[in-house]
């Protein structure tokens, strides 16, 4: 549990919290190795990490987080850690789900969850958590899982054109409005702040819509030991930016 007291929130602006940040969760195989651990240790460490994050996002009053779990590129790992990250995924959303639905959390996925490599099983648990949590009115948290910001939009511009073909709609018609409609998760706005951990300073894919005018930071910490004082501290730094988006 999370106790909201326990955190240094004197510097946090609750009026100015942002909207939606996207978390990229790097940094579990080099913490594991730093111990002389298994890689597939460190995803596990992660998990108190990324839950802890989410508990903390919720409590200050971030109505989007998007978590990037498994990538499109992903699937070049060992087959150990890839079979690792199937079963983890799976095995996370038995154990969290319904206390994610108890604290009024809407759990969405984003990604190419048709993929005939992504287990039948897990397609089966993330449907049965989107039905569970989707009459919930709290923090929405999106897992992005088998994602990859550029199959997005090759997937958005096949489904436009399919419409252009059967004579729906006309090419000089399509907007950015139609495209970002056929991305992500319905409803779900751009990323205000992007946070990588581990000190890395890349997106690797992530939402490259949303992420057009997004804040980017990238603390030093390695995802197992960040926590929801890591969250507070990126978004008092986010804060203190001053967000032109392009207009100067």
């Amino acid at each position: 549990m999370v106790d909201l007291d326990l955190l240094a929130t004197d510097n946090l602006d609750f009026d100015r919290i942002p909207v939606h940040i996207g978390l990229i969760l790097d940094g579990n195989g080099r913490w594991a190795q730093a111990r002389g651990l298994e890689r597939t240790q460190g995803h596990a460490a992660g998990e108190a990490a990324l839950f802890d994050t989410i508990e903390g996002a919720r409590l200050i009053g971030v109505k989007w987080i998007t978590a990037y779990t498994f990538s499109t590129e992903n699937w070049s790992r060992s087959d150990e850690e890839v079979e690792f990250l199937m079963f983890f995924n799976e095995d996370i959303l038995i154990r969290r789900r319904d206390g994610l639905h108890a604290q009024n959390v809407r759990i969405h996925f984003t990604g190419m969850l048709d993929d005939p490599r992504v287990p039948d099983q897990n397609r089966k648990r993330m449907a049965a958590a989107v039905e569970l949590t989707k009459g919930n009115t709290g923090l929405n948290v999106v897992f992005a899982f088998n994602h990859g910001g550029r199959a997005d939009l090759v997937r958005a511009a096949q489904r436009l054109a399919e419409r252009v073909q059967a004579g729906t709609l006309q090419p000089e018609d399509i907007s950015e409005t139609m495209l970002e409609a056929e991305l992500g998760v319905p409803g779900m706005p751009d990323c205000d702040l992007i946070i990588r951990s581990s000190g890395e300073q890349r997106l690797s894919n992530f939402l490259i819509w949303q992420a057009a005018y997004a804040e980017l930071l990238f603390p030093e910490t390695l995802w197992p030991d960040f926590g929801p004082q890591n969250l507070i501290d990126a978004i008092v730094e986010y804060q203190a930016k001053d967000r032109r988006f392009g207009t100067a």
